[in-house]
């Protein structure tokens, strides 16, 4: 549906605070607050229920799960990233960065993945419900890719670039490696020979990579910065996102600095990181995080900002901030994050009555109801509310 939407009686998040309001979209965009209820194509009644900001993730790869499921077992490209629509809208996330590994490594994160990758997302951008943008993360070490990226970033393919660099592939690891690539152990042995061979060229390509994501007004992150050292050579390098950093000394440098810090929802639902690096929710608690992507699982951000109340850390609207206004901030989207007149109308609505469980009932991505759980919610004619202080 792409006509007005008319909310009302929810606890909506506007300008900081809950409060009891109606909302009226007008097209794509949030036509006004506390709106008087008019004429409408659809009228949902939010009363006991929460009205938040779409939620905008700016680093997800749970969609590689849908292209292969299990090692060697590989599904084709759309279909993947259709169904992974379906997962991130069903969660909350109307502006989803798809994080799409071009490695040395061949499969999964090949060269001919991350060309069918790109491609597959353009040609399918209209007919899905999220907004959906390509993150590039490049492995530093794959020295080939440069001149193609650079290509990408010039013509705006790439909407986040980001530098990884996992060429130090512990020998526990090597195993999974080569079950993602479909090779040997002796042949990824000697694929990462090859690959460390070239540290020396890598810093140059990353000057020249960063260079053209600078003239191109791409935003770049720098992936698990292990240093201050690191973090500062790429800040430098106007790479003012920290993806993920460490420790809690180049977290520090990063904030002491204005950078923005991702870290990982799932690292807050789950209570600490898979890796047993830096704990997410004492870095949100020392204000050393702005920013939760999903990571690898598409719910964490919404049972995050949910955690995250009910262990005292932070109230809902800064929490929210985590998942829907910072995003936005750092990914340079100022027409969303927040619930205001002439915002894009991406709205979600939320029961938060069974605890550290929140459900969505709805979602409005673009002004478009796109996901409806419970029909219970849609109503005929109620007259308009005004705005009160929530309880």
């Amino acid at each position: 549906m792409t006509d007005i939407i008319f909310i009302e009686g929810g606890r909506t998040l506007v300008d900081g605070a809950l409060v009891e309001t109606s909302l009226r979209t007008s097209g794509r965009d949030i036509g006004a607050l506390d709106a008087e209820q008019g004429r409408a194509a659809l009228h949902i009644d939010a009363s006991g229920l929460l009205v938040l900001p779409g939620i905008i993730d700016l680093h997800g790869d749970a969609f590689e799960r849908q292209m292969m499921p299990r090692p060697g077992v590989d599904f084709p490209t759309d279909v993947a990233l259709i169904d992974s629509d379906r997962q991130a809208i069903a969660n909350g996330i109307t502006t989803v960065f798809h994080g799409t590994t071009w490695s040395w490594e061949p499969g999964l994160r090949s060269a001919e993945n991350a060309r069918k990758l790109l491609d597959a997302i353009e040609a399918l951008r209209p007919q899905l419900a999220a907004d959906t943008r390509f993150h590039l993360r490049h492995e530093t070490h794959n020295l080939e890719a440069e001149a193609e990226i650079i290509q990408w970033l010039s013509e705006g393919r790439i909407d986040l670039f980001a530098f990884n660099d996992h060429s130090n592939v512990k020998p526990k690891k090597r195993n999974q490696l080569a079950e993602r690539t479909g090779l040997s152990v002796e042949a990824v042995n000697d694929m990462l020979d090859r690959i460390v061979a070239r540290r020396p060229e890598v810093p140059a390509s990353i000057a020249r990579l960063a260079a053209a994501a600078r003239a191109a007004d791409i935003r770049m992150l720098s992936h698990d910065d292990n240093s201050p050292a690191m973090r500062q050579e790429f800040r430098a390098l106007g790479a003012t996102i920290a993806e993920f950093p460490v420790n809690e000394e180049t977290a520090r440098d990063a904030a002491g600095a204005g950078d923005f810090i991702v870290f990982g929802a799932p690292n807050v639902v789950r209570g600490g990181s898979h890796t047993g690096w830096t704990k997410a929710s004492d870095m949100i608690a020392q204000g050393l995080c702005s920013v939760l992507a999903s990571d690898y699982y598409y719910p964490a951000q919404l049972l995050a900002a949910f955690r995250l109340v009910a262990d005292s850390i932070l109230p809902l609207a800064k929490a929210w901030d985590l998942i829907s206004s910072a995003p936005a901030r750092a990914a340079g989207l100022a027409d969303r994050g927040v619930l205001a007149a002439g915002r894009r109308a991406d709205i979600i609505v939320v029961d938060e009555k069974a605890p550290l469980r929140p459900r969505i009932v709805a979602v409005i991505s673009a002004g478009r109801l796109v996901h409806l759980a419970d029909a219970s919610c849609l109503v005929h004619s109620r007259a308009p509310r005004k705005t009160v202080a929530a309880a």
